[in-house]
């Protein structure tokens, strides 16, 4: 299991699509999972991740759990900082 812990910095950021950040976590195998408070969506969700309402300042952890744990979760971690 790979977790790594980010605070969402600039909002401006989530008008990329979500849809993009649904593909580049559909491209692993591992199972990804983004928790923001209570909540924790898998991050393969479009409507999952839409609900979690990302915002500027949240902190956010995510977690990826397969073969490819670390590639996954760096590549989230990513495009949610990018």
């Amino acid at each position: 299991m790979t977790t790594k812990t980010i605070t969402i910095q600039n909002t401006e950021k989530n008008t990329r699509p979500i849809a993009m950040l649904v593909q580049t976590a559909c491209r692993f195998d591992s199972h990804i999972v983004i928790e923001s408070g209570k909540r924790a969506i898998n991050a393969k969700s479009l409507m999952g991740i839409m609900a979690l309402g990302l915002q500027n300042g949240d902190t956010v952890v995510v977690t990826a759990t397969g073969m490819d744990e670390d590639e996954a979760c760096n590549r989230v971690i990513e495009y949610l900082s990018a």
